[in-house]
């Protein structure tokens, strides 16, 4: 069935080509911000990787680029006995390569098990080198790992399906032997061709968009015996027993970055960068708090000193202190916050992590 496009696929070739050498300019700005965005988020973040042959590899992208976690996507040919296989040697089916998609992921964001289950909502699992009308070996399904810690699951999850058929479940569950990114011209294809053929049922796109929705926020106060596994030795004595880490040598004290630092703790918002200043402290110095009503301020007359401490209102985290030599244009309260009790969500994450609506708060006034 995809054969057919093996021509519209080179003129299209051409066409990026051309595009790519500045000859036309077409490019969706809301495309290009994403694909930015999550090239941040893959610079920033442990990223992991899993590949889903699944058929016709065109739909079984466009399928995984809408769940929410989803990073990268990229169409190739996997698990094949070659070196560096073109389309035609594939479909000729002498090189044993399935049409494979790799698949970058949050797993802060999504976890396997959801980008499994909603794979298998794509393929008939019984069906052996067929999904929809695309007939070859090139078309049989599997789900192929790098990661030796994600064979466990891969192969659970498979067999578990199979409870549910009375004839044999057909997918691949074996590490990825080789990989090879597919031409152009197939990379994103029905972004470039939204009537292009495909053999997944518009319906389940739609359903992918809504698989992972984003958290709601709720934001509550953590049992210690919790905080005690979940926090290094000294986000703990910082936030629970009222420490103090060192100057210059803490986390964030000279990050520059645009952002949001929440309660680690909690996950709570408490600060943004464009309140952040550089005081000459040693330790992240804001303005002032997101809202007053996110902290709880404290008379502090430890170490021979009456201090105000700062806490988290809803976590009831020791962030630090408030004092009054702060910049006068800005207020002049100085917000001098341990690095152990916060942490940043880059600006690119924060949509994605459920803090979009903050956003406005970065734009420079």
């Amino acid at each position: 069935m995809k054969n057919i496009f093996i021509v519209l696929g080179i003129v299209l070739g051409i066409a990026v080509f051309a595009a790519g050498s500045g000859l036309f300019k077409h490019t969706k700005p809301g495309k290009v911000e994403l694909k930015k965005e999550n090239q941040e988020t893959m610079d920033n973040k442990n990223v992991r990787e899993i590949y889903f042959a699944g058929g016709c590899f065109w739909g079984t992208e466009h399928f995984f680029q809408q769940i929410r976690g989803v990073v990268g996507t990229e169409v190739g040919y996997a698990n094949g006995n070659t070196q560096n296989p073109t389309y035609e040697e594939v479909v000729s089916h002498t090189t044993g390569f399935a049409e494979t998609v790799k698949v970058k992921y949050d797993p802060e964001q999504v976890d396997l098990k959801l980008l499994i289950d909603l794979y298998f909502k794509t393929i008939d699992p019984t069906s052996k080198d067929q999904q929809g009308n695309d007939r070859g070996n090139q078309y049989r399904t599997g789900i192929y790992f790098t990661n030796k810690n994600d064979e466990a699951l891969v192969k659970g999850e498979v067999e578990k399906l199979a409870k549910n058929y009375s004839k044999p479940v057909v997918v691949e569950t074996i590490p990825l032997k080789n990989f090879y990114r597919a031409e152009d011209y197939h990379q994103d294809y029905l972004d470039k061709n939204p009537g292009g053929y495909c053999h997944i049922e518009p319906g389940l796109f739609e359903m992918a968009k809504k698989a992972n929705p984003l958290p709601k926020e709720t934001y509550k106060k953590q049992d210690k015996k919790v905080l005690k596994e979940k926090l290094t030795a000294e986000q703990y004595n910082v936030t629970q027993e009222n420490g103090t880490e060192k100057p210059f040598q803490n986390e964030y004290w000279n990050e520059t970055r645009e952002g949001i630092y929440v309660d680690i703790t909690t996950g709570e918002p408490l600060f943004v960068s464009t309140d952040k200043f550089e005081s000459g402290c040693g330790w992240p110095s804001f303005s002032k708090p997101i809202t007053k009503s996110l902290i709880d301020e404290k008379l502090d007359s430890t170490h021979g000193m009456d201090r105000v401490e700062v806490r988290s209102k809803t976590g009831d985290a020791h962030l630090g202190h408030v004092f009054t030599d702060g910049p006068q244009d800005k207020g002049g309260l100085r917000y001098c916050i341990n690095s152990a009790s916060l942490k940043f969500i880059p600006k690119a994450e924060m949509e994605s992590k459920g803090y979009g609506k903050y956003l406005p708060l970065l734009d420079k006034k």
